[in-house]
């Protein structure tokens, strides 16, 4: 089936992104546009800084009701603490193994520092169906 397979043929190579200073709001209509369940967040050089999920917007907006509050930024409810990144070089099943273990959909990639690509289940699938096929 799916032999050993650089990750950098299968990454998608312009992933959605937000900023830290954009307004959560805004973010959810990113990711409800693209029907992505989150985005990475990058500075103005597209160097990754955090990672804001679905359920990261979701956690802000109860929040905001809760607490009767403006929902915030995306630098206020991102991940970007201990970020698990990719190296394109990296390989695809070493790669997927880490994501099932970890309970990861996406990983970003990165390299030199800089936002490259990024990495999702749906993109393993499609690897495995290309040598399936």
């Amino acid at each position: 089936m799916l032999q050993s397979v650089n990750l950098r043929d299968y990454m998608l190579l312009n992933p959605v992104k937000v900023r830290p200073g954009d307004n959560v709001m805004e973010a959810m209509q990113v990711i409800i546009a693209n029907r992505i369940s989150g985005v990475c967040v990058v500075d103005a050089d597209a160097n990754l800084v955090g990672i804001l999920s679905e359920m990261d917007c979701l956690r802000a907006v109860l929040s905001a009701v809760y607490n009767d509050s403006s929902i915030g930024l995306v630098c206020d409810h991102m991940a970007s603490d201990n970020l698990v990144v990719a190296h394109p070089d990296e390989d695809i099943v070493d790669v997927a193994q880490d994501m099932l273990r970890k309970n990861k959909r996406r990983r970003p990639v990165v390299e030199n520092g800089k936002l490259v690509g990024q990495i999702t289940c749906r993109q393993v699938l499609n690897a495995v169906m290309k040598f399936s096929s």
